[in-house]
Parts: structure tokens; sequence; C-alpha cells
């Protein structure tokens, strides 16, 4: 969809002003014709809902932000749920459910606000358990029952927990773990971040894939099995649900998103990582933001890279994701200083090694961690080949 922004007018606009309006973060408009303009005080909740959401916060409303605005109409009650194919159901209430399962130890995976199969069949069980028809649906009956009932586990969010320990018990060793490794971007019609200068053409999807392609051949060789989301020439993009799913298909332990940044002021520059979470501090996956802070971290350290720090991001790249994931721009591509970094050849090789130092780090148990930049990743390979021998 085209973007709707300030200055607009009509129906759309009267939509999403009704939808802000409903959430408390804009006053309705008595006015029929202001309704209808995108105004400053609609830019500035677009804004604040956007933070809330853990999107990118431009005050526009394009598709990702319209989805999100989309789901959040939903209030829990408001209509039955039930696992849909091919098209599950999203929203708030979807949400509101899967966090109230989490909180009595059923375990929906990420309370991600989309009702799949995993949802359903936690519901079943729950239905089951107190008496009710285990259809996996969720209507008035259930959502009764489910209000009624108090908490099941307490000290900690059960998934939290669940994914913390799923990490303590694989071990430090990176033998036979997955990875999958996504180069942003791709196709004949999506270059990423395009810059012209002097002659010279660079791209965010040719650097993102080089530094792909450099990763997987290091992780492969500490005997991790690493898979690409795409090849230097794809014939068409993936989008961001497609990439997520074949890290789900492959049951990968992790997933690393590589992409460059770009900005009309020359002047922005520096790494920044993303996990998957909510703009308002609730963090959804503590292993995820713990594998973010690791790889912002070894590359602030060991490239000079300016630190632009670590965010929540609820991106559906991140948020379908079954696997702590972690997005990683490296760099503004438009920055002369960044630019000139990233175009060498040995400087995204420190980026690699980086990487390959905070997936380590992401294996050893907290109380048995190192500080960072400390981990020679060449000695990393010989350990391999001493097992090995």
């Amino acid at each position: 969809m085209r973007p709707i922004r300030r200055g607009d007018r009509g129906p759309a606009v009267a939509e999403i002003r009704m939808i802000l309006a409903d959430l408390g973060v804009l006053e309705p408009s008595s006015d029929g014709f202001s309704a209808e303009h995108f105004d400053d005080a609609t830019d500035q909740a677009v804004r604040a809902f956007q933070q809330s959401r853990g999107l990118g916060v431009d005050g526009m409303v394009g598709d990702d932000t319209w989805r999100a605005l989309d789901a959040a109409r939903w209030r829990f009650g408001a209509r039955t749920l039930f696992h849909a194919i091919p098209e599950p159901l999203v929203g708030e209430d979807v949400r509101v459910l899967q966090e109230r399962l989490l909180e009595m130890g059923y375990d929906v995976g990420r309370a991600d606000g989309v009702y799949g199969a995993r949802t359903a069949r936690s519901l079943a069980q729950f239905q089951k358990e107190v008496g009710l028809s285990a259809d996996g649906s969720c209507g008035p009956q259930t959502m009764k029952a489910l209000r009624r009932l108090g908490r099941k586990v307490v000290g900690g969010r059960p998934q939290w927990l669940r994914e913390a320990e799923l990490f303590r018990q694989a071990g430090p060793n990176l033998i036979g773990k997955t990875i999958v490794v996504d180069p942003g971007h791709g196709g004949p019609d999506d270059t990423g971040v395009l810059v012209a200068d002097g002659g010279l053409r660079w791209t965010e999807a040719e650097l993102a894939y080089d530094v792909a392609a450099r990763l997987e051949g290091r992780l492969g060789a500490v005997g991790m099995r690493v898979h690409l989301t795409r090849g230097p020439h794809p014939t068409r993009t993936l989008t961001d649900a497609e990439r997520a799913e074949l890290a789900n298909g492959l049951s990968a332990d992790l997933l690393i998103s590589l992409h460059l940044d770009g900005q009309d002021n020359p002047h922005a520059e520096g790494v920044a990582a993303y996990h998957y979470g909510t703009g308002g501090g609730e963090v959804t996956s503590t292993v995820g933001e713990r594998l973010a802070n690791l790889v912002q971290r070894e590359i602030a350290v060991r490239t000079g890279l300016l630190d632009c720090r670590v965010h929540a991001k609820t991106w559906p790249l991140l948020r379908l994701t079954r696997m702590p994931a972690v997005r990683v721009d490296l760099g503004y591509l438009t920055s002369p200083v960044d630019r000139a970094r990233l175009t060498d050849a040995l400087f995204r090789e420190q980026i690699v090694e980086a990487i390959l130092a905070a997936v380590q780090r992401m294996y050893y148990p907290v109380e048995h961690d190192v500080p960072t930049g400390s981990i020679d990743v060449r000695q990393l390979r010989l350990e391999l080949a001493a097992r090995q021998g």
C-alpha cells in the first residue's frame, strides 16, 4: 500500500484515526472533516503507536504499521478465536490469549498474536483439563474459564524459562548446531540501499551477501550447520515471512539477519542490533535479546563502528521465527565514514569474526561468559580439529 502520511485526507485516514482513538492515543474528533485529515495530532499518535509496538517510528502508515493497527483493534472476547488455514487469525486478542496460556504454564511458544497450530493445541489441552470440549477454539465458555482460573506458574515467564533452559542444556560446543544466516534484500528489483560515488556503485544486497557468505564459511569451519536464505543472484525477493518459514522448517537454533542502513543525513553512522520485543520494554525473547547484545558489543568493540545500541522490534522476521533471532544493521552505506570501511574486504572479515565470537558466547553459561573481544576466533577451528582428531 502507498504510505499514508501527514497532510493526507480521506476514508483511510478516518479509519486510522478511529483505531488510534479507540486505543486511547488520539483524542476523538467531533468534526467529520478533521476526522479525515492526517494532521499533526494524528502524526504524533501514529508515532506513539509505532513506538509502543516496536515498529520503525516515522509517523507514516505503511504495510507494517497498518497490519499492527488492524491487529490492535481486536479486544479479547470480541470474537471467537480458532485456528484458520491458510490465513491464521491475527490480533491483540490472540496475543492476550497466548499470554494467559503462558502464565498458566502452557507452551504456546511466543506470544506473537498469530493463532497458529501451537496455540490451538495448547488451548485444547487447557480445555480438556477443565472439562470443556477440546476443540482448540476460544469461545465464550473457554474465555470464562480462562478469566476464572489463576496462574499455575510463578517465579518468571514460562517461555523465557524454557528458552534459557534449552540453551543451558545445549552445551558450549557449536558442533552440530544449526544457524540460518539471512542476507537482507536480494532479487532483481530489491537492492536495498544503493550508493554511487566516484564511478563506483555499492548495494546493500551485494555487501550483505558477501558478509553472509564469509560467515557461512567461518561457522561451518567450527562445526555448525549453516543455511543461507538466498544466493548471490536470486530470481525474486523473499518476504520476511518466507525467510522465517525457511528457518522454522530447518528447526534452526539461531537466525542472524544481515542488513546495511541508509539515511538522507550523511552523518548518520554506526551499527545497531534488533531482537523481538515490544517498544514498551516488555521483552518477549530474553535469549534473543542476549544474542542481540552479544553481536552488538562484539562488532562495536572489534571494528570501532559507532555503537547505536540494541532495540526491541516486532518486525515479521523477528516475530515469526521460533528460535532466537537478531537483525544487525552493520553500518550506514550512506555515511562516507562507514562506507569506506564496509567496502573493504578486510573490514568485513572483522565483522564476521565478531559475529562468530558472539555466537560462541551465546552457548557459554552466563556465569562462565568471557569479556567482549577476548575470544580468539582462530582457536575455535583448532579446537574443532583437536576434537575430531
